[in-house]
């Protein structure tokens, strides 16, 4: 957890936001007997959140998914609260959690992830508290899927009209760089390659998208793109790069081996 400054008032205004209105009823009563709280409830939908919080200043949202509606358009609804509301730090209640969720809920500006199968009350109003004073909560397996995030190249998948993948890993990852803004020399380093092998893949990624610069490429990806879990593909050592790389047209791919030192990603600033 990321120490801040305390919160100055002597109690945390809460609002409950859950679609299930029988749920959002025992939270808040449950909240309301804890003194250091002052409860406010609503549906869980960003107009309603946003009515409440036009006439009662919010520290902590506590929000719950709306199970009938789909993962996107669950997401989709957290970040309009967060773009509506970004002062108001938010924790989000779930039943279970996995690397998508936790991945998708922070993005979406939630700051706390509460898994209230496994743990009791007690800890939910610790997990207030924590967020109201601009700390982040998240237990350990939720943390591990941020390291394991960021320990990986990221990959993103480019695809045509259809939803078919046109390029191969590799090429995903290359792309994905590209379009954070590396140079081809930084991309050799980052995937272990030759600055000529990244030119190559470069040459044979613009053949396959029918484009011919860089900022044509960032604009095909960010039009045609999904970014995706890296899909580790381990860089061949330099010396034999031409011989480790496929031929033009051929499908097959590097072979992947995960080396722990190919993971880490390079300490200078990009």
């Amino acid at each position: 957890m990321v120490p801040s400054s305390s919160v100055s008032s002597s109690h945390i205004t809460v609002l409950v936001a859950d679609s299930n209105r029988m749920r959002a009823q025992l939270l808040t009563s449950a909240l309301r007997r804890r003194p250091e709280f002052r409860i406010t409830t609503c549906l869980m939908d960003p107009a309603a959140v946003s009515h409440v919080a036009a006439s009662t200043p919010i520290q902590v949202a506590v929000l719950t998914l709306d199970h009938h509606s789909s993962a996107w358009e669950s997401m989709a609804a957290l970040r309009r609260v967060h773009v509506s509301h970004p002062e108001m730090a938010k924790v989000l209640l779930v039943e279970a959690s996995d690397r998508e969720l936790v991945v998708s809920a922070l993005r979406s500006g939630v700051r706390g992830i509460f898994c209230f199968h496994d743990a009791p009350f007690r800890f939910l109003c610790k997990c207030i508290q924590c967020v109201a004073r601009g700390q982040i909560w998240l237990n350990t397996e939720q943390m591990n899927y941020l390291v394991d995030l960021v320990t990986q190249a990221p990959s993103l998948r480019v695809v045509n009209s259809r939803g078919a993948r046109l390029l191969t890993p590799r090429e995903e990852q290359v792309v994905a760089l590209v379009a954070e803004g590396l140079s081809n020399r930084e991309i050799a380093r980052e995937l272990n390659l030759s600055h000529h092998t990244v030119k190559k893949y470069l040459f044979r990624i613009f053949d396959k998208l029918g484009i011919s610069t860089r900022v044509e490429l960032v604009l095909y990806a960010v039009s045609h793109g999904d970014h995706c879990p890296a899909e580790w593909v381990a860089g061949a050592p330099v010396h034999s790069v031409h011989r480790a790389l496929p031929a033009p047209g051929s499908a097959k791919t590097v072979p992947a081996k995960h080396h722990p030192a190919e993971l880490r990603r390079p300490s200078q600033s990009r």
